[in-house]
């Protein structure tokens, strides 16, 4: 018999208490574990679907549907796909139509609310904050919507984003390939209660972190502002033209490096005309301003499951969630392994990818990325500083980057960018106390999302421990 844990096997018990669930998830997910443990917690347990608004109606998904995406942000609303949910930077999201938004409402996100991702990868959470509320979001993510007159927000977030809530979310999945949850697999979840103020002050820490991230895309946004007010660049607003059908024209004698079209595009030519109507003195190239634009050759994996004797690895996704989680650790002593290693001088563009995904998308490391270490299929733009690569952060995050970055890719199915491409890219240059002010608030967006992390994992470490102290 296959055990969770040799002091807790599995037992033909448990199978009658699982609606007689042959399969493996209910048992070895940790699921059935996490169930015995809150069991034997000495405190209160209300089912999920008492806490949220309107009993069970407060558990649900959008329902699937065809999608009507827009171009112009005037007529459409951010879309949040199962994976968006957990991207610390929200400002490259397509747009749903407002008018199906409108027919259905269930679409919306609301501030305070729990998101669980439902197929595929189930059981990754958001908590919406802020600058979320309002937008749409996939049938594949289940909303949660808490009664705040009786639980807190905050804390129920925690609980279900807990080793104990996944376990037990995960544990009610069905199906072989493709995993799936439904509002009724999760509605009699056993949530403890704690006590007023332990809720109170794991709510207030996960506002707290909900609040950094919310202000860290603000910031980010106005010191993008800033850079094209100061440059006298006309403000360019996010599009997707990329993806759409654009008459052009060009001189031939441009045509001898570069041949496809996007490169000589309205999208393209939107963002560089204006940047090559500055004056020499007034605009930088990356190659000019940065230390270094580089790119690792790959290495042979090799993998352990040792924080101690490991550092953590991630994959060019995972450097852009809210939380960075590693997809492994590989051995410090490895030879040559230092060269991956991140510091807070160092900027990371993903080298393949879709056009409208992570391809063009430049990263200020936080949270474990610092100090850990990140695949060759992220370039590295190494600075002088915190300050300058948070200048060069900005600057290649506002419009004008991007469209540059984007369209100067390469390849048809995974369009690919290389270090040239990088190098060639212009930028703003501005004084050297105006590219320091800017540079620190670049720099800001890293440590409040960073100390976003922090917040979310006291507020977690305080309810599992509180929980493993009580059973």
């Amino acid at each position: 018999m296959k055990t969770t844990r040799l002091d807790l096997p599995v037992m033909a018990s448990w199978m009658e208490s699982n609606g007689r669930r042959l399969d493996c998830n209910p048992y070895l997910s940790g699921g059935f574990e996490a169930r015995v443990l809150l069991e034997r917690l000495k405190a209160e347990k209300q089912p999920l679907q008492s806490l949220t608004q309107n009993g069970m109606a407060g558990i649900f998904h959008a329902g699937r549907e065809k999608r009507s995406y827009v171009d112009n942000p005037e007529y459409g609303v951010p879309f949040l796909g199962s994976t968006d949910i957990l991207a610390a930077d929200l400002s490259g999201l397509p747009f749903l139509s407002k008018k199906q938004v409108q027919k259905n409402p269930h679409f919306t996100v609301k501030e305070e609310w729990t998101l669980i991702t439902r197929s595929g990868t189930v059981g990754r959470m958001a908590f919406v904050r802020p600058d979320m509320a309002g937008m749409a979001c996939s049938e594949h993510v289940l909303r949660v919507a808490p009664d705040r007159t009786k639980i807190p927000p905050g804390y129920l977030y925690a609980y279900l984003s807990s080793r104990f809530g996944v376990s037990l979310i995960t544990s009610g999945t069905y199906g072989s390939i493709i995993q799936h949850l439904e509002p009724n697999h999760i509605a009699d979840l056993p949530v403890p209660r704690l006590g007023e103020a332990i809720e109170e002050e794991i709510h207030n820490l996960i506002l707290e972190a909900s609040l950094l991230r919310t202000k860290a895309n603000i910031q980010l946004t106005v010191a993008i502002q800033k850079i094209e007010e100061l440059a006298g660049l006309p403000p360019l607003l996010k599009s997707l033209s990329h993806q759409s059908l654009d008459i052009s024209s060009t001189s031939s004698k441009f045509l001898t490096a570069r041949l496809d079209g996007l490169f000589h595009s309205n999208y393209h030519k939107s963002a560089l005309i204006p940047l090559l109507s500055l004056s020499d003195e007034d605009r930088v190239t990356i190659g000019e301003i940065a230390n270094e634009v580089i790119e690792l050759a790959k290495f042979k994996r090799v993998t352990i499951n040792d924080p101690i004797h490991g550092v953590p690895f991630f994959g060019t996704s995972a450097i852009m969630r809210t939380d960075p989680n590693c997809s492994y650790y590989t051995p410090k002593k490895m030879q040559g392994i230092n060269q991956y290693f991140i510091d807070n001088r160092t900027l990371l563009v993903p080298r393949s990818g879709q056009l409208n995904g992570i391809i063009g998308h430049t990263v200020f490391p936080y949270g474990q990325v610092i100090g850990g270490a990140v695949t060759e299929g992220a370039i590295r733009i190494k600075a002088d500083s915190p300050t300058i690569a948070g200048y060069i952060f900005v600057a290649l995050s506002s419009e004008y980057g991007v469209r540059q970055m984007k369209a100067r890719t390469f390849g048809s199915l995974i369009p690919q960018i290389d270090v040239k491409i990088i190098q060639e890219i212009i930028i703003p240059r501005l004084s050297s106390q105006q590219m320091e002010v800017i540079g620190n608030q670049g720099w800001q967006v890293s440590k409040d999302r960073n100390m976003a992390i922090e917040k979310e994992l006291q507020a977690r470490n305080i309810l599992n421990q509180l929980i493993e102290a009580k059973s």
